[in-house]
């Protein structure tokens, strides 16, 4: 796809983040991670996310994300692939132009490493990484790599492959700043934690759609609370979020990094090999993963 392609699909529908699979030695998993990617492919999402941050893009080895990605393409038939990105600017750099060999259709670049970083630092890096490939980039707003309005409008001056924002701060203010000044030169993409908790506000601020976790293993639901958010039935949002969101989030907020594992035990609770979460993230426990299977019952396939 062209930048402005995948601009355009990426403001099209839901989109998603689907689980990286590891095997009993921890080792990527393709044959379980594609029939999962299929799965999700056959449901109204017109972009998934490869080696993302709910796909343990931060456990992976620079080597292994070109092989998730070349999987997922090999997998997900019309949907559009994009693959995580990020670390330091010469690795990022590096993945960036390996994932656009494995066919990505574009980058998600997350946070650098570590160090926070002054505004002209954070335009070089992404700037660099932009320049490096010729599909499209959307950048994560989060953590120690927070872009300001005026920083991210030179890097849309300069860079015209850069075609979407992705918020993980929550800050309306600054969001609706960013939204109000890039108009519709970017897609943008609300990126908190169990997205629908948020997605009103985000809607409310210009962003047209958000990365749902809970479609790895719900897809049915995710979509249909998507539906009735974008079609102004506050009624069914509101009762979906009663039956199942506040629920998820309290077991959600029972640990650290059960963003990303109790997402990854309702994947294996749906019937998927997709194995255990790398160091260092922990699983959930026994009692844990009964309360989410109980959770998702209604919706099991």
């Amino acid at each position: 796809m062209t930048p402005q392609e995948i601009k355009a699909t990426l403001g099209a529908g839901l989109l998603s983040f689907p689980v990286t699979h590891f095997d009993a030695e921890g080792k990527f998993q393709a044959k379980s991670y594609q029939r999962h990617v299929e799965w999700l492919s056959s449901y109204d999402a017109p972009v998934l996310f490869a080696a993302g941050g709910t796909g343990e893009f931060f456990s992976l080895s620079p080597q292994e994300v070109p092989n998730v990605v070349r999987a997922a393409k090999e997998a997900a038939g019309k949907t559009a692939i994009v693959s995580g990105c990020g670390y330091g600017t010469e690795v990022a750099v590096e993945l960036a132009r390996s994932v656009e060999k494995a066919g990505a259709d574009g980058i998600l670049l997350l946070p650098h490493y570590l160090i926070d970083a002054p505004q002209e630092g954070l335009y070089a890096h992404v700037k660099r990484i932009c320049q490096s490939v010729g599909i499209g980039v959307m950048v994560y707003n989060r953590d120690n790599s927070i872009l300001g309005v005026d920083t991210l409008k030179r890097l849309c001056d300069e860079c015209p492959n850069l075609v979407g924002f992705k918020d993980g701060t929550g800050d309306i203010g600054l969001i609706r700043q960013i939204t109000a000044t890039m108009g519709d030169r970017l897609t943008y993409l609300g990126g908190m934690p169990t997205a629908e908790l948020f997605a009103e506000a985000y809607l409310g601020a210009g962003f047209t759609t958000y990365s749902s976790a809970v479609f790895n293993f719900v897809p049915a639901l995710a979509v249909e609370f998507y539906k009735a958010l974008r079609g102004g039935d506050r009624a069914r949002c509101e009762a979906i979020l009663k039956d199942f969101f506040y629920p998820f989030m309290a077991i959600r907020s029972r640990r650290k990094g059960y963003a990303v594992a109790a997402v990854k035990a309702g994947v294996r609770l749906q019937g998927f090999d997709a194995g255990k979460v790398r160091p260092p993230l922990d699983d959930l426990t026994a009692e844990e993963e009964a309360m989410l299977e109980k959770l998702i019952a209604p919706w099991k396939r």
